[in-house]
């Protein structure tokens, strides 16, 4: 467990800060905090050979895209397609 002189050590550090570095300390302590961004910046490396075929299907992805206009396809669309409406979710 954290001691109290080193809690009361880092607000006197804070104190000092200017606006701009107070808020990339915060933002560093959000990413440090959360363990979703914890366990991707320690996740290994994709090192995954590219293949053609994915290659071949990125660009088949880039032209669908092209060919919409840029739009994708909308939650609610995708959740038509199961019988769904966004009001059946808790969101």
């Amino acid at each position: 467990m954290q001691s109290s002189n080193d809690k009361q050590h880092a607000v006197e550090l804070l104190n000092r800060l200017d606006a701009g570095q107070l808020a990339a300390v915060v933002h560093l302590l959000e990413v440090m905090s959360d363990p979703v961004a914890r366990a991707a910046a320690s996740a290994p490396l994709d090192d995954e050979p590219v293949t053609d075929e994915d290659r071949r299907r990125f660009r088949q992805g880039q032209d669908w895209f092209q060919k919409r206009g840029g739009r994708g396809v909308s939650m609610d669309d995708v959740l038509a397609g199961f019988g769904l409406k966004t009001k059946d979710f808790n969101l």
